[in-house]
């Protein structure tokens, strides 16, 4: 059992959990008495919460979802802060932010069900990531302000990012290997396969 004593084992597991915790879900129960797992899209993420919530309710969808993007994306940031603080690996680091993604998305509260990791990637990458990640909140917006359509903008944004990370960083600083970026982008992708099957047929619905 040595191994829970171990540092890196203690911090993949906290970054894990928290990454877990379906604030989305929490907040809608709280605030609106509203399951979103049973509606909408079935995510725990703000765009279910703010679709699912504006029928009956837009100013409080509105608040719920951005408080919701906030705390999803602080998730992974505040175990990784942690680990700064404590310099911990570089390395180290990286496997945080992936499994703060991974926690997210499969989280051990809901039977391993999640959102889609978008909130919460852009948490880590801004911190791991900062100019690539900048450079893909940019993109999101400009694809969102024309599509309208929040699937459709999370994956432009997120190739954005990818490629933007061999172009700024053609080797990662520390760990020279773009692998954990690409486990991100794997994880968000995976996530979104029923979005791009129905963006590839057309049925995409955007935001009105």
């Amino acid at each position: 059992m040595d191994f829970l004593t171990n540092e890196n084992i203690m911090f993949y597991i906290l970054a894990y959990l928290v990454g877990g915790i379906p604030f989305g879900l929490i907040l809608a129960k709280t605030f609106a008495k509203v399951d979103i797992k049973k509606e909408g899209s079935k995510s725990i993420g703000a765009t279910n919460v703010l679709r699912v919530l504006k029928k009956s309710n837009p100013a409080l969808a509105k608040k719920l979802a951005i408080t919701t993007v906030i705390l999803d994306a602080l998730k992974g940031v505040v175990v990784l802060l942690l680990a700064k603080a404590l310099e911990m690996p570089y390395a180290t680091q990286w496997a945080i932010a992936v499994l703060a993604v991974f926690g997210h998305c499969f989280s051990p509260f809901l039977k391993f069900e999640g959102g889609k990791g978008v909130a919460t990637g852009v948490g880590v990458l801004l911190v791991m990531l900062p100019i690539e990640t900048i450079i893909a909140i940019f993109a999101w917006v400009i694809t969102i302000k024309t599509t309208k359509i929040s699937s459709l903008s999370s994956l432009v944004a997120l190739l954005v990012l990818v490629l933007s990370s061999f172009i700024i960083h053609p080797k990662i600083p520390y760990i020279n290997s773009h692998a954990p970026i690409l486990l991100i982008a794997a994880i968000v992708t995976y996530k979104h396969i029923p979005n791009i099957i129905r963006l590839l047929k057309g049925e995409e619905k955007p935001f009105k």
